[in-house]
C-alpha cells in the first residue's frame, strides 16, 4: 500500500491508466494475430530495424522468401501470393510495433518522472516489476514464435499459453498499481474480501484455459452448445485408457487434450457465472458511491462473456470467427480486471 496521504498528481495517473490500456490493447492484438494466423509472418526479431516494414517489391520479395521457409507455408499457405502474405504481414508487424510503442509510452516518462523525483521509492518498485514481467512476456513471445517454424505451421500451445499468462500478470501487476494509485479501499476491510480472492483464483485458472483452447484450437473441434457434439461429456473423456500425459501433449493428433480443455473450459465459464452472481448478491448492499461499479461490471460483463462464447463456438466454420474470437477475448480479459479493481476496493485503506 502506499505511503500515508502521498497524493499522485493527475498526469501521473493519466499515465498509469493509458498504460493499462495499452498493454490491454497488447493482449487484444495478438488474438487478432493468433486467429488471422499472422503470428509466423515475421520470421526475424529486429529490436531496432524491425521498426520499418517492407518499402518497396524488393524488399516485400525478400520477407515472403524467408516466410516461404516455413512449415506454415509449405503445409498451410503454399498458394499464398505476396498481396495475401501482406496481410498477415501486418497483423504481426502492428502487434510487435505496438510493443515498441508501449515500451517507448512507458519507459521515457517512467525515467523522467525519477529524474524528476515525482514519484516515490513504492511506485518506483512497482513498475520496475511490471518492466520485467514485460520483458519476460516478450521473451517469452519469441520462443512461442520460435516452435512454430520446426516441423508445425502453428506455435505450440504450451508456449502460447505461457506468453499469455505472463502477459496477463503483467496486467495484474499494472492494475494493482493502478488501483493503489488512485487509492482504493475502505476504512474498514470487508468480509467478502477473501471470498473475491477465491474467484479470482477461478478467474485466473479459467485464463489459464483460454490460453490452452487458443494454442490447441480447441474451438473448432466441438462447434455445438450446450452439447459438444451430440453429447455433454464427450465419449473421449469417459475412457479412462485416454487420462494420459502423452495424449496432452500430442494434442494435434489425439482428440483427449482439445476435448479436455474445451470441457474444462465451458464448466469454468458456468462456475465464474454463479461464483459472480453470488459475490453481487452479498455486495449489493454494501458499497456506495463510485464503488458500485465494480460489483455491478463484473457480473455485467461475465454474462457478455459467456454469450459471446457461445456465439464464438457456434460460428466456427472451419477456423474461429475473428469478431466474436476477439470480442470473446477482450470482455474476458475485462472480466478479469473488474475482478480484480473489485478486489482491491474491498480492503482496508491505509492511507
Amino acid at each position: 500500500m502506499l505511503k500515508k496521504n502521498y497524493k499522485y498528481t493527475k498526469i501521473i495517473r493519466g499515465w498509469l491508466l493509458v498504460g493499462l490500456i495499452m498493454l490491454v490493447g497488447q493482449v487484444i492484438l495478438g488474438g487478432i494475430t493468433r486467429l488471422t494466423g499472422s503470428g509466423l509472418s515475421i520470421t526475424r526479431w529486429d529490436i531496432i530495424t524491425g521498426v520499418i516494414p517492407p518499402l518497396n517489391a524488393k524488399q516485400w520479395s525478400e520477407a515472403f522468401e524467408l516466410y516461404k521457409e516455413t512449415p506454415q507455408f509449405h503445409k498451410m499457405n503454399s498458394m499464398f501470393t505476396v498481396q495475401d502474405f501482406k496481410f498477415i504481414y501486418f497483423w504481426e508487424f502492428f502487434h510487435r510495433l505496438w510493443v515498441r510503442a508501449l515500451g517507448f509510452i512507458f519507459l521515457i516518462p517512467f525515467i523522467f518522472f525519477v529524474i524528476k523525483k515525482q514519484i516515490n521509492s513504492y511506485l518506483i518498485k512497482r513498475l520496475a516489476v511490471v518492466i520485467l514481467l514485460t520483458i519476460l512476456t516478450a521473451s517469452a513471445g519469441w520462443i512461442m514464435v520460435l516452435s512454430g517454424f520446426v516441423n508445425r505451421p502453428w506455435v505450440n500451445a504450451y508456449k502460447l499459453t505461457l506468453h499469455f499468462i505472463l502477459a496477463v500478470l503483467v496486467i495484474m501487476a499494472m492494475v494493482k498499481t493502478v488501483a493503489d494509485v488512485y487509492n482504493f479501499g475502505v476504512k474498514n476491510k470487508l468480509k467478502q474480501y477473501k471470498f473475491v480472492r477465491v474467484v479470482l483464483g477461478v478467474a485466473f485458472i479459467q485464463m489459464l484455459f483460454a490460453g490452452l483452447m487458443s494454442g490447441m484450437k480447441a474451438g473448432l473441434y466441438y462447434p455445438t452448445w450446450p452439447d459438444m457434439n451430440g453429447k455433454f461429456v464427450p465419449s473421449v473423456l469417459l475412457n479412462s485408457t485416454n487420462w494420459s500425459w502423452t495424449n496432452m501433449i500430442n494434442y494435434d493428433s489425439y482428440l483427449f487434450a482439445p476435448a479436455f480443455i474445451q470441457f474444462t473450459h465451458r464448466f469454468l465459464a458456468y462456475v465464474l457465472v454463479l461464483l459472480t452472481f453470488i459475490i453481487f448478491y452479498k455486495l449489493r448492499n454494501e458499497l456506495e458511491g463510485s464503488q458500485k461499479k465494480w460489483i455491478q461490471l463484473p457480473i455485467i460483463l461475465v454474462f457478455v462473456q459467456i454469450t459471446l462464447g457461445i456465439l464464438t463456438v457456434l460460428n466456427v466454420n472451419g477456423k474461429i470467427p475473428l469478431f466474436f474470437g476477439v470480442s470473446h477475448q477482450l470482455v474476458g480479459l475485462l472480466y478479469f480486471m473488474s475482478l480484480l479493481f473489485l478486489y482491491y476496493s474491498l480492503r482496508k485503506n491505509k492511507a
